[in-house]
Order: structure tokens, then sequence, then C-alpha cells
């Protein structure tokens, strides 16, 4: 039995998937956060949350590496560590840091920081000759409108330090820009209490589909687990809005997108981490989009566990612990999974969602998640607003997105006014 140290973690799939992973594994952790309320507060009415499940439950200020390095070496001391993991995004960085204080298995904390800042990730894979976008990172709004003029509109806005789409942008025109840029200005501080970088990444606006690329790198070899589709809306945000594992791509398209992800993951010097790498396949072949070195979200990696067998959450305890992980596909009766989220087109209060119960009970339902009646909604900006989503399988070939899109076309959201 192995004892990890988490530190932070999301609060929706991921907080539930990597405990599960850890305890199938047969493994034990301890949670350390700065604010248990937070996850208190995301636990379903009369339950217990999963990182509640934990060994110890301890305080600590995250966000502050100068004390949190020697509280984490003190912990070790009494406790035994034998790895160190997060799911979220805004601590990969301290999590890569504090196993390289405590000698523990993890990957380089440069290589993590690098992936994490979305103006350090084009700059590294820019001087490793890798495709992707035309950029400029900007400091201020009179440098962007200068680099906006350079590279040319329409283009994209970004945020070099957020997640789930959070102020990403398609900007038409100047006005546009500036009031994106406005937008970000208005975020100081990202949702975990982290000051964040005062600048903003403008990029060439990419034409194709998107797609990611799953992957566990581990002891200098990267293994594709496979390529995942990706459906967007909410223009001029980038809304993700449903996902298909495998994605129905050419054998040639799959495999360009594969190791284009393999080189992004080489050039940032990546290793020890499950990776999703989302690629644009354009017209001129594959572009970087960006480089995640964690495990997908928004339940990807159950659309994988379905179709492969392949739990990749629990590769994502492995290789915390330095272990190679089992990636062996097995028969699992399933060709394709799919998953598609509601939506909300206004803001309000949610009434009910009507159509809940003929969907739960349609073939081929994976899974079904509806948000309860009560909940405030804002019209969606980003991936944090969904109202549910619905999961579908396919067992004969790349039908389960045409199978999610019909039950999806059931569900009746009603939003009232406050």
């Amino acid at each position: 039995m192995a004892h990890l140290l988490m530190v932070e973690s999301w609060v929706g799939a991921m907080s539930r998937l990597l405990p599960r992973a850890i305890r199938e594994g047969g493994h034990e952790f301890t949670f350390l956060t700065r604010d248990l309320h937070h996850y208190l507060r995301s636990a379903p009415e009369g339950t217990a949350h999963p990182l509640l499940g934990a060994r110890n439950v301890l305080s600590a200020d995250t966000n502050d590496l100068d004390t949190l390095l020697p509280y984490a070496e003190r912990l070790h001391a009494a406790l035994g560590f034998d790895g160190v993991i997060t799911s979220c995004d805004y601590y990969l960085p301290t999590v890569a840091r504090i196993a390289g204080h405590l000698g523990l298995p993890g990957p380089a904390p440069e290589a993590v920081e690098n992936a994490c800042r979305k103006d350090a990730t084009r700059r590294v894979l820019a001087d490793a000759g890798l495709p992707q976008p035309r950029f400029a990172v900007c400091a201020d709004r009179s440098e962007a409108a200068a680099a906006a003029a350079e590279i040319g509109y329409p283009l994209v806005l970004k945020p070099v330090d957020l997640c789930a789409g959070m102020f990403v942008r398609k900007v038409a025109d100047e006005a546009e820009l500036q009031r994106a840029y406005r937008a970000i200005e208005d975020f100081p501080v990202n949702a975990r209490g982290q000051r964040r970088a005062p600048v903003v990444l403008l990029e060439e606006l990419l034409h194709g589909p998107e797609v990611s690329v799953e992957t566990v790198t581990h002891g200098g070899a990267t293994r594709v687990v496979g390529v995942t589709d990706k459906s967007v809306g909410g223009a001029p945000a980038f809304i993700e809005t449903g996902h298909m594992f495998p994605a129905a791509l050419s054998a040639a398209d799959a495999a360009a997108a594969a190791d284009t992800a393999v080189q992004a993951l080489k050039a940032l010097g990546l290793d020890g981490v499950v990776g999703h790498t989302e690629i644009k396949l354009t017209p001129d072949g594959p572009r970087v989009v960006e480089v995640n070195p964690r495990p997908a979200g928004n339940r990807i990696t159950e659309l994988i566990r379905h179709v492969t067998g392949i739990d990749v959450a629990a590769a994502c305890v492995d290789v915390a612990l330095g272990h190679r992980p089992d990636l062996t596909v097995r028969d699992t009766g399933l060709a394709s999974a799919a998953i598609g989220f509601l939506v909300p087109r206004e803001a309000g209060v949610l009434a009910d969602i009507d159509g809940g119960d003929a969907v739960r009970e349609a073939d081929g339902v994976l899974e079904l998640q509806l948000a309860e009646p009560g909940k405030t909604v804002k019209a969606a900006g980003s991936n944090n607003e969904y109202l549910g989503h619905v999961m579908a399988g396919d067992p004969d070939g790349p039908g389960a997105r045409a199978r999610v899109e019909e039950l999806l076309s059931g569900l009746r959201p009603r939003v009232v006014g406050r």
C-alpha cells in the first residue's frame, strides 16, 4: 500500500475519480487544502465528498510555496509519502515542486510550469519548431492592438493561466479586442485565490476540427491511449459542447495528431505525466492548441474506460508513484462512447429540466447527470456553466455522437427570471 499526498483538487469528476483510483489501487492519501469548505459545498446534499475519505485531511496555505515546501517536508517525515498528486491545473506546478523537494517521483517542475502557462508553451514549441498558430504575448492593450493588426483579424484572445475556456474569445476587430481585454483585466485573481499573470496571448484563428490526444508518459516513453474529438459552440466563446472517443478520423489524421502531441510533450520535457494535448487539424496540417500535463476533463477519461477498459485515473496514480501503468486494451463491447453537455442559453434560476426520465431509460445511455431545480444559471461563457450531461455508447461503430445529440434534443431546461 502506497500513501499519496493530494494537494487540492477540482470539484468535478476528477475529485471523485482520483480518490476512487487510489482506493481501488490499494493505496491511501492525505488531502491538503487551503479551504476545505470549497469541497464541502460541492458535495450533493446528504452525501460525503470522496475527498473526505482521505487518511488525513489537513489545512495549509497551498498558494504560498515558501511556507508549503517546509510544511510538506515535516508532513513527509511524520506520515511518509510515496507520491504527490492533484487534479487541479492551478496546483500542478506546486505538486511538481513538492515532489522534487521531497525526492519523490514526478515531472520536472520547469516542464510543468511551461505547460501550465500558455505563453511559455508557445515559446518552447516555437523554439522546437513545432507547428502552431502565429501568436503574440501582450502586456497591455496598446501592445495587443498593435500585435493584432500584425497577426490579422479575426483572431483568438486568451488569458495565459486560466482553465476551462475562461475568457477565451474570438475577436473580429479592435473594438471586440478591447472589450475582451478589459474582461480579463477585471479578473485579476483566479478561483483559487492566486494572482494572475498580467499578460494575454493573441493567436491566429485556426480552422478545422479540434481533437485531443490522450497520452501517458513514463520512463521517457509516451504511449498514445487514443484521440478524442470535440464539438465547440457559444461563439465568440469556445465552449466544449461534447466529445467522442475514439474520434471519427482517418488513420492518417489520427496518426498526425498523435505524432504532433508526442513531439509537443517531448519539446516541453514532460515525463511521468498523463497528458491531454489539444490539436487543430487545419488544411495545412496539425497545429498545437495547448498541452495539459494532467488527465482530460469533461469525463473524457470515462469515455476511454467505456471503450477500451483503460482507467486513465488509475494511470495518473501509477505515474505519480513512479510505477508503469496498465494500459492494456480490453474488449468492453463498445466501439465508441460520447458525451454531450446541456449548455445554458439564458440567465436566471433553473425551474426544471423536462425529458430527463425518458432519456434516463433510453437505449445506450451510460450516464445522465442533470442540475437540480433552484440552481442559479448564467448564460455560458466557459465550460463551467453546464446544466448537465448525457453519455451514450455504440457497440457497432462511431455512432455514439449522433446518439448523444439525439438524446440531448430531448432535454428541455426551463429557466425563469431571478
